[in-house]
């Protein structure tokens, strides 16, 4: 009986997943709580997958990244390569997707996206182009570089840690290469060539500037405090909030105040620099009797002073802002910038932007001094898209990040260590060099994730202990035992890839590999490449925008609808599962 309910609460796990009403990780918790509550897991047993090798090794991957990233060593490389992606629109493509491959193959491939997404977006502007034709080929692309080492996705390490307890040796660091390396290749290829094109195509010469983007003449404007107006004495507080505007600047005697305190109060000629829609402007106006001295349009060049900067981010997964307003962060008191609009999904946002909840991929137009900005992008969870003088964290010991992270490559692929300590042992040598701090070290693991891998590994494993997974697979078996292996593996394939579309990729694999090891076992065949099928198919999240992390990240930027995903990614996911079944019957015979 415990068996069945497993399956209820799993499929019940797996409706709240794709629905999205609630975070993954809180789905994944909630799905612990119940196979603990039928008995399926026993008290004891339930946080074990928090010590689990395979969450140790993601959260020490983040770490590393976040190391190596902050080190600016491939962000430099990263910028002396892209210059020679400025010609025709094949090479354009073609140099930064390949980048995007290579370094998701050996870091997080949020972090890979994070430092290739804004070198796309500047030579896109300088080459004219839209940036919508090269964020998605990266971001698919740094999906695609992920299957090819251990390292490279949190489902490889979680496929290779259960493979570990079913057979009692995991994967190696380069397992992987043999099928993932050509099913990358093959899928690279067809991104350069054929991909970016499926995607609607912008008219030439419509790339949006950045006041185009954010339309900041909805915005902002100038007005005058006359001598009988009502708001003479007032704090800018109290403005604020009973008008329902933000006031940004404070013009006294030709002398421009950006940021005045909440409790500057207002005096007779005063100009006041506000920003609110063009309904609340008429409002204040006409209520508070002020004189509206700009008609023109404010640019960000004049929004900039002295030492201040606009600069444009995306909302980070895993970020302190998601789903939290900009009014509640108080960005103005406690980080001293200023949110002038917001971006989502490619449409302006034309709320009170104190009231807006953010969500990930949002795009927004900052402003404040350029040591504030640099220092909270990394500190709130931003990431700059466009570059202005700025860049993420400070470059420390950039040659050594990389050394210390090559000696933990091999002696995980010499098998000296298994990768957990050797990860483990890398994040410790790069914190005692000050390499990271250890505040920086923390602040780049994603809790969510770590969650969630911690509260699906006993789900997954639920299934095992009640026999769950053996009465699947054997039930499978029954009807589809007679077919050929390539049909049976390109099914599980199909399976695992409409999960990862709607699911976290990492849920996907724990639910999966108990099922495929289980079918295989059944049938008398070798559990690897059934294994190898679920690492291929939790890889290929193309087809939706929630299906991986990347694609969310992107949706905001490159202006894309729900559907260009699929147009895009659909034949993608077709040149996966053929080139891909015929390879893992290759190099992992049954």
């Amino acid at each position: 009986m415990t068996k069945y309910l497993v399956f209820v609460i799993i499929i019940a796990a797996l409706v709240l997943f794709i629905w999205g009403r609630w975070r993954y990780d809180v789905v994944a918790m909630l799905a612990l709580m119940a196979v603990v509550a039928v008995g399926a897991v026993p008290f004891s047993y339930a946080f074990n997958g928090f010590s689990n090798p395979a969450v140790v090794t993601v959260a020490a991957v983040m770490i590393i990244s976040r190391a190596i990233t902050d080190s600016g060593i491939v962000d430099d490389c990263v910028r002396y390569i892209a210059p020679m992606a400025e010609g025709n629109i094949i090479t354009h493509i073609a140099i930064l997707t390949v980048i995007a491959a290579i370094l998701s193959a050996f870091m997080n491939n949020v972090g890979a996206l994070g430092l290739i997404m804004p070198v796309a977006i500047q030579s896109a502007i300088k080459t004219n182009r839209s940036p919508s034709i090269l964020l998605m080929p990266i971001a698919f692309g740094s999906i695609l570089g992920g299957m090819t080492t251990l390292i490279g996705t949190p489902p490889n390490i979680l496929i290779s840690t259960f493979r570990h307890d079913y057979l009692g040796q995991g994967f190696g660091m380069f397992s992987f290469m043999p099928v993932g390396g050509i099913v990358a290749s093959v899928g690279v290829l067809y991104l350069i060539l054929i991909g970016w094109r499926l995607l609607p195509q912008p008219k030439k010469n419509k790339t949006k500037s950045i006041d185009q983007l954010f339309q900041i003449e909805d915005y902002f404007t100038e007005v005058k405090v006359n001598p009988d107006s009502s708001i003479i004495d007032n704090t800018i507080a109290e403005i604020e909030e009973q008008a329902s505007v933000v006031i940004y600047a404070l013009i006294r005697n030709n002398r421009k105040k950006v940021n005045p305190g909440e409790n500057e109060k207002v005096r007779i000629d005063d100009i006041l620099v506000i920003e609110a829609s063009p309904t609340e402007l008429d409002k204040l106006v006409s209520s508070a009797k002020l004189q509206l001295v700009g008609s023109k349009a404010l640019s960000p060049e004049v929004l900039s002073h002295e030492n201040l900067a606009v600069m444009e981010a995306v909302v980070m997964p895993g970020s302190r802002v998601e789903g939290r307003t900009p009014q509640r962060l108080k960005l103005r008191t406690r980080y001293g910038l200023n949110l002038l609009a917001i971006a989502r999904k490619g449409q302006e946002i034309h709320q009170r932007l104190k009231n807006v909840r953010l969500s990930v991929g949002d795009v927004l137009l900052m402003q404040g001094e350029e040591a504030t900005l640099r220092d909270s992008i990394a500190e709130i969870g931003f990431l700059p898209i466009a570059k202005r003088g700025l860049s993420i964290g400070t470059p420390k010991r950039k040659y050594l990040s990389i050394i210390i992270f090559l000696v933990a490559l091999i002696a995980t692929t010499c098998g000296l260590l298994p990768i957990q300590i050797s990860f483990a042992g890398a994040v410790l040598a790069m914190i005692l060099f000050n390499v990271i701090t250890i505040r920086g070290a923390y602040e780049s693991i994603d809790l969510s994730i770590i969650v969630l891998l911690g509260a699906m590994i006993p789900v997954g494993g639920a299934m095992e202990l009640t026999g769950g997974a053996q009465l699947l697979g054997a039930t499978i078996v029954q009807y589809v035992g007679n077919m050929p292996v390539a049909v049976i593996i390109g099914a599980i394939m199909l399976v695992t890839i409409a999960l990862t579309d709607v699911m976290n990729n990492a849920a996907t694999a724990v639910l999966m590999a108990p099922i495929a090891a289980n079918i295989a076992t059944a049938l008398n065949f070798n559990v690897d490449p059934f294994l190898m099928t679920v690492v291929v198919g939790a890889s290929s999240s193309f087809m939706t925008p929630i299906g991986h992390q990347n694609n969310t990240i992107v949706m905001g930027p490159g202006g894309y609808k729900f559907g260009d995903y699929w147009r895009m990614g659909l034949p993608l996911d077709v040149i996966v599962v053929l080139v891909a079944i015929p390879c893992i019957l290759h190099f992992w015979p049954v």
